[in-house]
């Protein structure tokens, strides 16, 4: 049996914010059938992750195209990796069955053949939507999340943390950890739809709209008095700088992402490395991958707390293949609340 497999990518390198003319569907025939002996698998894609990251791999030139196997620089027309959750339709591998569900890099199209050797793996729901195992239960934003607080941060109970794109995917999640743990929470986002969300939905002490402070390390002293303990950083930037010069002894700044410097060089800026050294701050950028031993208490975790009510999966779910290019575009025009979702097909 043959199936036209529909696929989103790039015309072109994006170096520069992307627009939705920088890609393009395109179909290609799969015969749903694999030759003997192979190991490989056919699967029907479900869901799949639109992360900012992607835009990195979408460049002429990154650095990150070198450093680690997940960034790898993406050619025109090929097919794009992401995190994501499919079905099983044929099988060589004996460890999957047709039908299995599974999670894992699958592609921004309507099937994906994974090689012997992909990062794949079969999924129980336990009960919960398959949307869930995208974002809150996903490496790209659960464990991110999950990993770089507890592991990179080293919380502790009443300490002050301040979040900055709070209401995305990863930076909700850290704030609603910080509130279980007993810390004071801060977050800031970009319209006041958002900030609202963040006090009254998700139990923030405290949040603002960046987009309305003129001097935003006048802003965070404001907002911290008394100085900040822990910084999750999601955007890179000017918020990094003013973040650090609000810092306490020994505080302590987990660098997820600079989503403000993918799309504009010139945003760019550094922290004053004297408030550094006479403070103390540590300041570790880290991946997801680096923290995949803590992946079950992070899940043990984060179902029970899902399951009990304490901690709100936010979703943000676009359908349909030819969807992905508006909703990675939105990703970097603020259109985003929580974990943003692209559903391919119904299980």
């Amino acid at each position: 049996m043959e199936v036209t497999n529909r696929y989103t990518t790039i015309k072109t390198h994006i170096d520069a914010a992307p627009k939705e003319s920088d890609f393009e569907l395109m179909t290609a025939p799969l015969v749903l059938s694999l030759e003997p002996g192979s190991a490989d698998i056919i699967v029907k894609n479900l869901y799949v992750s639109i992360d900012p990251y992607q835009l990195n791999r979408m460049k002429t030139y990154s650095p990150t195209h070198t450093l680690s196997d997940y960034s790898l620089r993406i050619t025109p027309a090929q097919a794009i990796e992401a995190y994501g959750v499919a079905k099983v339709v044929v099988s060589g591998n004996p460890e999957f069955e047709k039908g299995e569900l599974v999670v894992g890099l699958i592609e921004w199209g309507e099937y994906s053949l994974i090689k012997s050797g992909g990062i794949i793996s079969k999924l129980d729901p336990m009960g919960f939507p398959l949307s869930h195992h995208v974002g809150i239960l996903g490496l790209t934003s659960g464990l991110t999340a999950y990993a770089g607080f507890f592991e990179i941060c080293k919380p502790k109970k009443g300490e002050k943390v301040f979040v900055s794109a709070a209401s995305g995917a990863v930076g909700n999640l850290v704030g609603q950890y910080a509130k279980l743990l007993g810390c004071y929470v801060v977050g800031c986002a970009g319209t006041k739809e958002k900030v609202a969300l963040l006090k009254e939905k998700l139990g923030f002490d405290d949040a603002f709209n960046y987009k309305e402070e003129n001097d935003l390390k006048s802003t965070l002293k404001r907002y911290f008095p008394e100085g900040i303990d822990i910084y999750y950083d999601n955007v890179g930037g000017e918020m990094q700088e003013a973040a650090v010069a609000n810092m306490n002894r020994f505080g302590r700044v987990a660098v997820c992402g600079v989503i403000s410097e993918y799309t504009d060089d010139g945003k760019r800026a550094a922290p004053d490395m004297l408030d550094i050294v006479y403070r103390r701050i540590r300041i570790q950028g880290f991946l997801a991958a680096d923290h995949i031993n803590v992946y079950a208490d992070f899940m043990s975790t984060t179902c029970d707390h899902i399951r009990s009510g304490k901690i709100l999966a936010l979703e943000d779910i676009s359908d349909g293949v030819e969807s992905i290019p508006s909703a990675f575009v939105g990703l970097f025009r603020g259109h985003n609340i929580g974990k943003k979702i692209v559903r391919i097909a119904e299980e």
